[in-house]
């Protein structure tokens, strides 16, 4: 599974099951009917909130998007398309020190249990991302709590920088207004990007079991503006817990509490189980574009990336496949007849990132510390000067991809006009000069200072790998590399495949993880602030570094041009490069395969990926 940069980040791959049984689940796609569409994915639901660490994973976001509608999205070229279904946003006040955007909701939407939408809806994004609110309530900060109230994702960030007080509601409780301190760069990447049903975070707080009659439920919208405007720390912890882990899930049936599904987009969830998730057209969808034809959309889960899923594709019992294929499985996807296969880039990278100190609030005291000096500092250098990066690339990856490169950054990716001058000048050549060969022996000579019998098969140095889930072959393969190399430096790497994997990124257990991080948005700060921030959403490893920080915070002030941005970015990757905790390995190639017969499949270059026009797809 991909590990998600957020601002609507991602990890993941999990359990596989044998086709076989899965494949008997849903209406196969090629049934008279023709409006069911069946994608296969890798990975196992976890959540109905994507948007907290534990959770922050592709499956989870693709459902959030399929089910609900936001103000905007990206299309395949990376142009921002505002939906004006749902309403509309503007800049009302620009002037300096005086910068506000105002969402207005159109009249008449509606939630999935028919509560209407409302500004109110606009405010649980403010919980996700200002620190500032909790300290006024008198509750932890968020920036330092082992576990803050709201478990969101974008504290620290922009949004937390800058944001100016409470956003005001309109008397008709129609319209937001967000006030910051500054022109922000990025206004509406930065802002919410989607209405929360506030009423559903007060019913469940309540202990509610029911979908509310639309009276109960606007009475609860107007308690939460109430309690928020109130900043009554008792409601507001209460409705964290609910935010935090109340929709946490890997089942869904008609036993379950229905408000954890209630959303605003196309389609609602009907069940969910170990093999499928399946959603349903939403009788009251009016936020966002009419379906064109596809009225039940099934994404069977778990399967084996790869042959399984190639397989699945040649006897109909799927329509889409998109994953991390091997190269003899795109072979086999190009010889099914009938079938459509693209090989794209996206904005997407595999990485190696070493845990450096504590984020899930247990002491991490491993060999990569920062708390342990230069010994940990060598041991971060070598475990990076070892990682076979080039065997990877080449062995992996460029048989799907040939031009295919290890990378020089990850703040800018290969394609942008910027990626060269970074990569050249962020002291990145450190990790990738030379041969696999002599780094490895420079590796191990850092690893002899402090364990001289290290080398000739002995590893000293245990070292607790996480990467994902059975049935991922690319990645049980890439794991097999870095166990192999590893060794030649005097670690001894342990890494099965783990099921649930996205959830594990903060535990002090493990000392080192490699994933995808799948971008979701192109702010001026490329996301990658929210990685390397002290006590950002997507740092898993409690990296703090006072220079990136100060770096993110330029990035994050005001509006840049790009010579400026590429300063500020080659300054923080030189800093990140000499902490030796972090470094990329591949841009992702996204392989998407389709039965020739379902329109609309185009794939973009930002997550999600697949299903950012799913209303265009048909038969």
């Amino acid at each position: 599974m991909k590990a998600r940069f957020n601002t609507r980040s991602a990890v993941a791959l999990v359990s596989a099951v044998a086709f076989a049984a899965v494949g008997a689940l849903a209406a196969p796609a090629n049934a008279a009917t023709r409006d069911t569409a069946i994608v296969v994915e890798s990975n196992t639901f976890t959540s109905f909130n994507g948007a907290t660490p534990n959770n922050n994973i592709v499956i989870n976001q693709d459902v959030s998007y399929l089910t609900n509608s936001p103000f905007w999205y990206y299309d395949d070229k990376l142009n921002i398309v505002p939906n004006p279904v749902i309403g509309s946003y503007k800049i009302t006040k620009n002037a300096p020190g005086d910068f506000e955007v105002t969402y207005t909701v159109a009249p008449g939407r509606v939630w999935s249990d028919g509560v209407p939408i409302t500004a109110i809806d606009l405010l649980p994004f403010h919980l996700t991302a200002s620190s500032a609110y909790f300290k006024k309530a008198g509750l932890p900060d968020p920036n330092t709590a082992d576990t803050p109230v709201w478990a969101g994702l974008n504290y620290g960030g922009v949004y937390d920088q800058y944001i100016v007080g409470l956003p005001t509601v309109s008397a008709d409780h129609m319209s937001a207004t967000f006030k910051y301190s500054t022109a922000i760069p990025d206004p509406i990447l930065n802002g919410p990007s989607s209405p929360m049903p506030a009423h559903v975070y007060e019913l469940l707080a309540a202990g509610s079991k029911t979908l509310p009659t639309v009276a109960a439920g606007s009475a609860a919208s107007n308690k939460f503006l109430a309690d928020f405007t109130s900043y009554n720390a008792a409601a507001i912890k209460a409705m964290g817990a609910v935010f935090s882990t109340g929709f946490d899930t890997t089942t869904f049936d008609s036993s379950s509490n229905p408000l954890i599904a209630v959303g605003n987009g196309a389609y609602v969830v009907s069940s969910i189980d170990a093999n499928q998730i399946k959603m349903v057209a939403n009788p009251k969808y009016n936020s966002g574009p009419a379906l064109s034809g596809i009225t039940t959309m099934v994404i069977q889960q778990g399967i084996a990336d790869g042959s399984p899923s190639a397989q699945a594709l040649a006897n109909k019992d799927i329509d889409v496949y998109q994953g991390q294929p091997t190269a003899d499985t795109v072979a086999q996807l190009h010889a099914i007849s009938g079938v459509d296969v693209s090989t794209t880039s996206s904005l997407a990278y595999e990485h190696i990132e070493l845990r450096v100190a504590s984020s899930d609030g247990t002491p991490y005291t491993g060999p990569f510390a920062m708390s342990g000096g230069q010994k940990a500092a060598d041991l971060r250098q070598a475990f990076l000067l070892a990682y076979p990066r080039e065997d990877i690339v080449n062995k992996l990856i460029k048989p799907i991809n040939p031009s295919a490169t290890v990378l020089g950054s990850t703040w800018t990716l290969p394609g942008n006009p910027s990626y060269a001058t970074v990569a050249a000048e962020n002291n990145s050549v450190g990790y990738s000069s030379g041969t696999q060969a002599s780094r490895t022996a420079k590796a191990l000579a850092l690893v002899k200072k402090w364990y001289p019998t290290a080398g000739n098969g002995t590893t000293p140095i245990s070292i607790n790998l996480l990467w994902g889930s059975p049935g991922n072959t690319r990645r049980a393969s890439e794991a097999a590399l870095i166990i192999a190399a590893e060794a030649q430096a005097g670690f001894k790497v342990t890494a099965p495949a783990t099921a649930g994997w996205g959830g594990k990124l903060t535990s002090s257990t493990y000392d080192a993880h490699f994933f995808i991080f799948d971008q979701t948005a192109v702010p001026q700060d490329a996301q990658a602030c929210g990685t390397f921030q002290t006590g950002a959403g997507s740092n898993y490893t409690g990296y703090s570094n006072a220079r990136v920080d100060a770096d993110c915070k330029k990035l994050q002030a005001k509006t840049l041009i790009p010579s400026q941005v590429r300063v500020l970015q080659v300054d923080a990757e030189r800093q990140i490069n000499s902490d030796a905790f972090f470094l990329g390995i591949f841009q992702n190639p996204t392989v998407t395969a389709a039965t020739s017969t379902l329109s609309g499949i185009v794939p973009a270059p930002l997550s999600p990926t697949l299903f950012w026009n799913f209303w265009k797809w048909h038969f």
